[in-house]
């Protein structure tokens, strides 16, 4: 009886042992933010109306038809005017830009960011496991991952990875690294470091689908803290659910759409071309089609079904048309997120991602604020729309947090993260979160340049501005 009793335990104990093993790696393979650093340039960097009248003015190769399309951009671009540009732009410098110019600009974010979030958060250099830099437009030797280590004397094994050329969703991309590496190895720390350099891609050609970004890309970047231990999971503040990467670059209309080359003149810049909006649409809708059953609750896929055979049946049924081109989901994202970071790619873009989700003006609040305030900061713009978030004190403990991006390739990527404890640190917005939202977003440009559209040479006309003579 003993010995059949021995034959019983000695497997069931082992069956145990398995899965507790189990359970327990499992709970090692979190990803937490611990804490998130934005930058914010000094304010003798900040682009007023004035300045950038003068800015376009010395732009050697625009005319009269030029700056009215500039105007008309900037005017419906939701940018106001308080965001920041590279010092060579000040310096009279944009069209001649050097290597020490990209670098610096990004050795004075790591400086600020990067010094700060480790302070704040008490955590030693020596102690990151990894670290994952994205600079899309500036690659250097050696690599400026590099010049992060050497700056804060990281160790030698340090993990990292070194990204560039992947636009504006290169942030999840980052922590799509730091997640896998986080599932294989146990009680790390992770440093993320996002941004784009500015100084060497200012555009000072004519072309009209590439002189657009200069009216939309601003200086901006911020790091972020990772880890999976699980001895830190009080001090965590976020918690990553699920991410979903879409890419479509074996689309030809997909992978030229946003591309940088030269014009006709072989000057380079960012090329924006009329297919962005479809392009946008097809990955938007794939990702959304992938992450939908991860983040909504059953009871809201149950009734999609339901509806989405109504909808056959109903032929005559015509769907509403957003901006971006795609039609309203017949999803509601409400029934399993509380809160929505979208990428400000463009007013736009916001909009279009609205109306595609059903949202309401609270929802697309912090993106329209912080495309007003920053700017587009290309890859590290979902988390000035989260510190915006933070700031206002909408993040409480068990809420979550749809992010959506889109960028060059053409890529849509999306994650959800639930929130771990409460959160209100204003982080970037501490010294204006109390203007916002303005009572306007009304954008000063077309009161102080709209003469441009009266007349045939701006060279001639008696009363442009002083500024600009």
């Amino acid at each position: 009886m003993d010995l059949l009793c021995l034959f019983y335990l000695v497997p069931t104990l082992y069956a145990c042992f398995l899965i507790w093993k189990m359970l327990n790696e499992r709970r090692d393979r979190e990803c937490y933010i611990l804490d998130y650093q934005c930058y914010k340039p000094p304010n003798d960097r900040m682009l007023g109306t004035e300045f950038c009248g003068q800015l376009i003015k010395r732009t050697e190769n625009l005319g009269p038809s030029e700056y009215r399309f500039l105007l008309k951009a900037i005017v419906s671009s939701g940018i106001g005017e308080q965001t920041y540009a590279p010092r060579n732009i000040f310096e009279g410098r944009e069209g001649s830009p050097t290597l020490r110019d990209g670098i610096g600009e990004m050795e004075e974010f790591f400086h600020d960011s990067i010094g700060k979030l480790l302070s704040r958060a008490a955590v030693s250099p020596s102690e990151i496991d990894l670290l994952v830099v994205n600079i899309s437009m500036l690659a250097a030797l050696p690599s400026l991952s590099a010049r992060i280590i050497n700056r804060y004397k990281l160790r030698h094994d340090v993990k990292v990875y070194n990204l560039t050329g992947m636009g504006c969703s290169a942030s999840l991309i980052s922590l799509d690294i730091v997640k896998s590496v986080f599932k294989t190895q146990r009680n790390k720390l992770a440093l993320l470091v996002t941004s784009e350099s500015l100084s060497p891609n200012w555009y000072s050609g004519n072309d009209r689908s590439m002189i657009l970004a200069n009216c939309l890309f601003r200086s901006g970047g911020c790091a972020i803290l990772l880890t999976n231990k699980r001895s830190m999971k009080d001090k965590a503040m976020l918690k990553l659910k699920c991410l979903v990467r879409t890419h479509h670059g074996a689309r030809e209309e997909a992978y030229g759409c946003c591309i940088q080359r030269e014009d006709e003149s072989g000057r380079l810049g960012f090329h924006l071309g009329k297919t962005l909006p479809k392009a946008a649409t097809r990955a938007f809708v794939d990702n959304l089609r992938v992450i939908a059953p991860k983040i909504l609750p059953t009871r809201e896929l149950l009734r999609f079904l339901f509806v989405s055979l109504i909808k056959k049946l109903n032929k005559n049924n015509t769907p509403k048309v957003s901006a971006l081109g795609a039609t309203k989901s017949p999803l509601n994202f409400r029934t399993g997120v509380d809160h929505f970071c979208l990428h400000t790619g463009g007013k736009a873009v916001i909009e279009g991602i609205g109306m595609s989700l059903d949202l309401s003006e609270y929802d697309l609040e912090p993106a329209r604020m912080t495309l007003h305030r920053f700017g587009n900061t290309s890859a590290s713009s979902l988390w000035y729309v989260l510190s915006y978030m933070e700031a206002k004190k909408r993040l409480k403990k068990g809420d979550t947090v749809f992010m959506i991006s889109f960028g060059a390739g053409f890529k849509c990527n999306s994650c959800l993260w639930e929130v771990m404890k409460d959160m209100g640190d204003a982080n970037v917005w501490d010294d204006c979160i109390e203007n916002y939202p303005p009572d306007s977003l009304a954008n000063p440009f077309m009161e102080t340049y709209g003469w441009i559209n009266q007349v045939e040479d701006p060279n001639t006309y008696e009363n442009i501005p002083d500024f600009l003579k």
